[in-house]
């Protein structure tokens, strides 16, 4: 498999997923990824985990022969100040951190308000990745979006759940048709995400890589296919003593 890394999945844990990390790791490893990002969510979202979930992730390995486990939270944006449902000290001790919108955890306003939610969630240096920016029910200006990422080195997600047919969220396609137009404008990076919700689905891009060709998207600008964008992008900026 080409692919490198996939940041974007969930277990048991997240309370509407259906796979043990066990079975990630295998599927994971079986699907020849050197990187495996399990990404609960966060303490907001109704049915996750418990905030301990997250304390205790130093008791769990992060090697599995060839495969490195990197194990943090997609962090819920909970106001249009860009708040976070994560305090800095934990954010500082997990391995990845994507920041998204769900509606059961925010409250939609104008395009200005959703924007300025991300833009708020992008100033802080833990987070890697926007996590699927493409819902049409919490519309944001993609040009605004784009140059933050940019300016503060935070990578836009295609996310393959958004566009799946079976996808609740609307207008995902033209959406990110839209971003991606502007992230090959500018130069900016962005990322697959399988949003994985059971094992099967890890690494599974199948509807993002139809976009990104649709698109006419670098290859060198997809952080999945490339070791020197994964270390800038998604090692360096959550570094800490597991990763050591």
């Amino acid at each position: 498999m080409e692919f490198l890394i996939d940041t974007h999945t969930h277990t048991l844990a997240s309370g509407h997923a259906y796979s043990t990390m066990s079975e990630m790791i295998t599927m994971a490893k079986e699907k020849g990824l050197k990187y495996l990002g399990i990404t609960e969510h966060a303490p907001k979202m109704p049915g996750t985990c418990h905030i301990f979930y997250f304390e205790n992730l130093k008791a769990v390995p992060r090697q599995y022969g060839g495969l490195t486990l990197l194990l943090g939270a997609e962090a819920n944006i909970i106001d249009a100040n860009g708040t976070l449902d994560l305090y800095d000290d934990l954010m500082n001790r997990l391995d990845i951190i994507i920041a998204s919108l769900h509606n059961p955890c925010y409250e939609c306003g104008s395009a200005a308000e959703n924007t300025n939610a991300y833009l708020g969630a992008m100033k802080n240096p833990k987070i890697s990745i926007i996590g699927h920016p493409d819902d049409g029910r919490i519309p944001v200006d993609y040009e605004v979006l784009v140059r933050a990422a940019k300016e503060h080195h935070v990578v836009l997600e295609v996310n393959n759940s958004s566009l799946s047919p079976n996808s609740f969220r609307q207008n995902t396609r033209e959406n990110v048709m839209t971003y991606l137009s502007l992230c090959k404008e500018q130069g900016v990076p962005v990322i697959y995400g399988s949003d994985a919700h059971i094992c099967y689905d890890v690494a599974n891009f199948t509807f993002a890589k139809e976009m990104t060709d649709a698109a006419a998207f670098p290859k060198e600008l997809i952080v999945n296919y490339n070791q020197n964008l994964i270390e800038e992008y998604i090692l360096t900026k959550n570094k800490h003593t597991t990763l050591l």
